[in-house]
């Protein structure tokens, strides 16, 4: 059957639609991304999709949500979209609805996600195991957390709100980083710096570290610089990410007892060439009497052009099978 998938996020809101059959996902149409901001809420959202799409919508929808699901009202993280999941489905004019936190969707999305769309990041070079826990993190507008416990014919996706654990400095740059952030905020999460947002932190940081001045500069071009290298500070930056992002992964997967690291989320796909050749693997396994364990974990990321979506769809595949 077709659906409507959608990825909503603190940034951009993305529509598809999507074929689900025997609770697999068969194909997935080409995306179209509208900006957060420019709508007072996924209603309007909804109707300019419509509109660009040029044809009656199914009436069948699966959302994955950039906030925690459950409750009568559902913020957005980083946003101010406001929803009501009794009321949501008649708002869309849609019969059947799945509701999913948007990296549980990352969650269903590794465990449809052929092997061509995880790529090799660190750890032992092979595929992700068909038992057990597969921890997930991913570094967007925020920080997304999940886990995939996968068991003989079956799988669960837990979602969390991992992301918002309290951030460890881990040498004098971040011990000096986190005294900084503290000034600003009584307390410090992993997300502050490990999402897309947290390369600018990092990187006035280590500016004023250096005592250099800086011209403002909006995070895209930011990003552009140290993707590039073409700035040394902004290159700088990055591999302290890395370093960081490895850091927060690490700690994941020991609360999780995961078997298997995966990283997601838009900033996840960005780094992926990078993370390689960074301290990303140094930082993961750099857990004390944990390391050796660590050591073992198959780290990847998802390459897969539209992971949120593709996980909507298969969360709505799993749930109406």
């Amino acid at each position: 059957m077709e659906l409507v998938c959608v990825d909503l996020g603190g940034t951009n809101v993305r529509f598809a639609i999507a074929e689900a059959e025997a609770g697999q996902v068969r194909a997935l149409g080409e995306p179209t991304t509208l900006h957060t901001g420019d709508y007072g809420g996924l209603d309007f959202a909804w109707a300019a999709y419509a509109r660009q799409a040029g044809r009656a919508l199914p009436r069948a929808a699966s959302l994955a949500v950039a906030c925690p699901i459950g409750g009568e009202v559902l913020k957005l993280t980083n946003s101010a979209w406001v929803m009501r999941p009794a009321t949501l489905a008649d708002e869309l004019g849609v019969d059947r609805m799945t509701l999913v936190n948007d990296f549980g969707a990352v969650g269903h999305a590794v465990a449809q996600l052929s092997p061509a769309h995880l790529r090799h990041v660190a750890g032992p070079d092979r595929a992700l195991p068909e038992h057990g826990v597969i921890g997930i993190v991913g570094p967007g507008t925020g920080l997304g957390v999940a886990q995939l416990l996968r068991q003989p014919g079956f799988y669960t996706v837990v979602e969390t709100e991992g992301g918002h654990i309290d951030w460890a400095p881990l040498d004098t740059i971040e011990d000096a980083l986190l005294v900084k952030l503290r000034e600003k905020f009584l307390r410090v999460s992993a997300e502050r710096i490990v999402s897309g947002p947290g390369l600018a932190v990092i990187h006035a940081h280590l500016a004023e570290m250096a005592g250099q001045s800086l011209t403002a500069i909006d995070d895209k071009t930011l990003w552009q610089a140290a993707l590039s290298g073409s700035d040394k500070l902004a290159a700088s930056a990055l591999q302290r990410f890395c370093l960081c992002l490895g850091a927060v992964a690490g700690d994941i997967a020991l609360a999780q007892g995961a078997h298997a690291m995966v990283i997601g989320g838009g900033v996840g796909a960005r780094v992926a060439d990078t993370l390689p050749g960074s301290g990303f693997a140094q930082r993961f396994t750099a857990k004390g009497r944990m390391g050796g364990m660590l050591s073992q974990l198959p780290v990847k990321v998802i390459t897969h052009p539209e992971p949120g979506l593709f996980g909507a769809a298969a969360a709505f595949a799993r749930e109406h099978a």
